[in-house]
């Protein structure tokens, strides 16, 4: 399929990650459009396989290399697909240790949190929640040893971050579709 892509040139592939990744996450969106039967059928198909063609695109949801080019550019500039990227197996990526950490952060310093979140290595998620605690941080570390640096040192080092907890996960399963 690679190959499929190279020969076709860039206009008949799927948009460049750096296309989608390079707009700011601050950047001012249209307002949202319904989707209809056609771009769902053009997510799943992304979604399963990141890397597929225009050409297979278009064959499988039954419209033209134009209308799908189209279609996907529309998806991208509207932020309905935020980027193109690869699923990693985290263990065999040498980040065998993972865990979800809830953090209880002060008030109104979530925009503050969020941006020192970024920066830790390993961080995979982050998502401000309502309930118990106000933040959910999923990260992957090399192994227990990384994990207790980064968080006794590096969160604990948040003066905003009242408290944490960390819930190490045995085994996980990524629900995406798998192409």
């Amino acid at each position: 399929m690679a190959s499929e892509q190279m020969a076709e040139g860039p206009e008949a592939g799927a948009p460049s990650p750096s296309s989608a990744s390079s707009t700011s996450r601050e950047t001012t969106l249209p307002p949202p459009r319904p989707l209809d039967a056609i771009d769902q059928d053009i997510l799943r198909m992304l979604q399963a396989d990141g890397r597929a063609s225009i050409r297979s695109v278009a064959e499988r949801v039954h419209v033209s290399r134009a209308n799908a080019y189209a279609r996907i550019n529309r998806l991208v500039e509207d932020g309905v697909i935020r980027g193109f990227g690869a699923r990693v197996d985290h263990e065999r990526a040498g980040q065998g240790t993972s865990a979800y950490i809830t953090l209880k952060i002060v008030q109104n310093s979530w925009r503050t949190v969020r941006e020192q979140l970024r920066q830790l290595p390993g961080a995979s998620h982050i998502a401000l929640v309502g309930g118990d605690f106000d933040v959910l941080l999923l990260v992957h570390t090399s192994d227990n040893r990384a994990l207790r640096e980064l968080v006794l040192t590096r969160l604990q080092a948040i003066p905003e971050v009242l408290s944490s907890r960390t819930l190490l996960v045995f085994e996980e399963e990524d629900l995406e579709p798998q192409g």
